[in-house]
C-alpha cells in the first residue's frame, strides 16, 4: 500500500472538497483567498516588496557560498577533493547549461514557493553522477510504499511521465508534516502575506485618486441619467489619478464640490505597512535592514544583525543542504559537503586584525592561515606556529634541562 501524493495532496489548502470543480480550478490558478479577501499565490506573493526582497536575500545568499567537497582525514581533519567529479557538480556546473549559482537559487527558491526542490541525477554507465537536472515541483509527484522507500514521477511538458526512483532524486525539502513532502511557505504564511497585499492594493488606489480619500459633488438640480454618466466620466477623464493632481476645478452650473477628509485609518497606513514588512522579516527569519526597513537600524548593530542572519537564518538552509546533498548524492562517510560561510560571519577590519592577532600570537594561526582567510596567497615560511615563551607542556622544561629539576629542590 503506497502513501501516494495525489493531484490533492499537492494542491492542499487551495482544495476545498465541497467546491465544484470551477472554483477548485480556480483556486489553483489563483491561489487560495486570505482573510483580507486576496488571493496569495507566488505571482501575487512576489509582488510585495519586503517578501520578494526576503526571498531574494535567502535564495542569493545561499547560492553565492563557495560549496565544496571534503574527505575526512584520519587524524579529525579534512581537504578539499577536487579529483571527484562530484567537487564540479556542487561547486561549479552541474549541468550543461546552468551554473551552481543558478541551479542551488532555483531549488532553494522551489523550496520556499513550493516546499520542496528536486533533481534527477544522471549517472554513467560507472554509476557515478554526472549531472543534476532540476524538476519543476508542480511536474513533480511522490510516492512512498509500505517499506518506507520513495518514487517520483516526473511529467514534462507534452512528454510521457518519467518514473524515477529515490537513488536518482536529489530531493531538498521544507518542513514536513508527512515526513517526505515539504510544506511551502505561502501555506504558513498566507495571512501575513495576504494582509501586505490588502495594503499595497490600497495605497495603489489612493495614489490613482491622487492620493484623494474622495470627492463629492452636489447639483441643485437632479440630472438624468446621460448627464449623469457623462459629469462622472468628464471628471474623472479631468481630475482623477495622481497624473491630473493639482489641476484647476472648476464648478458648473451651481455645483458645489467637498474633498472628504482622510480617515485616522489612512492616515495610519504607513505605519501598518511597515508593521507588515516586519512581520514578513520575521516569518523569514531575513533582518529587517536587508528588506529595506532601516528604522531601527545603526552602523553599529548593522554588522551584529548580519552575523546573526548568518547563524539564525541561513545556517539551518545550509544543513538542509548539505544533509540532503549527503543522503541523495554522495552517500559515502569518507566524503561530505559544505558551505564556506567564513566570508559572511566574519567582522570588520578591525575585529578581523584583533582576532587574527590573538590567534597568531597563542598559536594556532599561522601566517598563511591568516592569508587564507583574507584571500591571500600563501607566503614561504609562513606555516610556523608560534608558542609563547612562558607557556610549554608541564614538565618539559625538566626534559630540557636535566640539572634544573635538581636546582629546583635545593634550599
Amino acid at each position: 500500500m503506497k502513501n501516494r501524493v495525489t493531484l490533492k495532496d499537492r494542491i492542499g489548502a487551495f482544495f476545498n472538497p465541497s467546491a465544484g470543480s470551477t472554483e477548485v480550478l480556480q483556486n489553483m490558478i489563483q491561489g487560495a483567498r486570505s482573510s483580507a479577501g486576496v488571493s496569495v499565490n507566488e505571482t501575487t506573493a512576489m509582488r510585495v516588496g519586503a517578501f520578494f526582497a526576503a526571498v531574494r536575500v535567502i535564495t542569493e545568499s545561499i547560492a553565492s557560498l563557495p560549496l565544496e567537497l571534503y574527505r575526512r582525514l584520519p587524524d579529525g581533519g579534512k581537504e578539499r577533493n577536487t579529483l571527484d567529479r562530484r567537487y564540479k557538480l556542487l561547486h561549479t556546473q552541474p549541468n550543461s547549461w546552468q551554473t551552481s549559482f543558478e541551479f542551488r537559487e532555483m531549488l532553494t527558491y522551489h523550496v520556499i514557493m513550493r516546499g520542496n526542490g528536486y533533481a534527477y541525477i544522471s549517472r554513467g554507465r560507472d554509476g557515478q553522477a554526472r549531472e543534476l537536472i532540476p524538476m519543476h515541483p508542480d511536474k513533480t509527484l511522490v510516492e512512498q510504499d509500505a517499506a518506507y522507500r520513495l518514487s517520483y514521477t516526473y511529467t514534462p511538458d507534452n512528454k510521457s511521465p518519467v518514473h524515477l526512483t529515490q537513488e536518482e532524486v536529489l530531493h531538498l525539502r521544507g518542513l514536513s508534516l508527512d515526513g517526505f513532502t515539504g510544506v511551502s511557505l505561502l501555506t504558513w504564511a498566507r495571512e501575513v502575506i495576504g494582509g501586505a497585499i490588502g495594503q499595497q492594493e490600497h495605497g495603489n488606489r489612493l495614489w490613482n485618486n491622487g492620493a484623494n480619500p474622495g470627492i463629492v459633488m452636489y447639483h441643485p438640480t437632479k440630472l438624468s441619467d446621460a448627464a449623469y454618466k457623462h459629469l462622472k466620466e468628464s471628471w474623472d477623464d479631468q481630475y482623477v489619478g495622481a497624473s491630473n493632481s493639482g489641476k484647476t476645478m472648476i464648478a458648473e452650473e451651481g455645483m458645489k464640490i467637498e474633498r472628504l477628509s482622510m480617515t485616522s485609518e489612512d492616515a495610519q497606513y504607513i505605519e501598518s505597512r511597515k508593521f507588515s514588512r516586519s512581520e514578513i522579516a520575521g516569518i523569514t527569519r531575513v533582518p529587517p535592514h536587508m528588506i529595506g526597513d532601516l528604522e531601527r537600524a545603526t552602523f553599529s548593530n548593522i554588522e551584529h544583525q548580519d552575523i546573526a542572519f548568518v547563524k539564525h537564518s541561513l545556517r539551518p538552509w545550509l544543513v538542509r543542504w548539505e544533509q540532503a546533498l549527503q543522503r541523495d548524492l554522495i552517500k559515502d562517510h569518507r566524503l561530505f559537503a559544505e558551505f564556506n560561510i567564513d566570508g559572511m560571519a566574519r567582522g570588520d577590519l578591525k575585529s578581523r586584525y584583533a582576532a587574527y592577532a590573538v590567534g597568531r600570537n597563542w598559536g594556532w594561526l599561522s601566517v598563511n592561515d591568516i592569508r587564507q582567510r583574507e584571500n591571500m596567497n600563501p607566503i614561504e615560511d609562513g606555516n610556523e606556529y608560534l608558542r609563547p615563551l612562558n607557556m610549554q607542556p608541564l614538565g618539559e622544561e625538566f626534559r630540557d634541562n636535566p640539572g634544573l629539576e635538581g636546582e629546583k629542590y635545593e634550599g
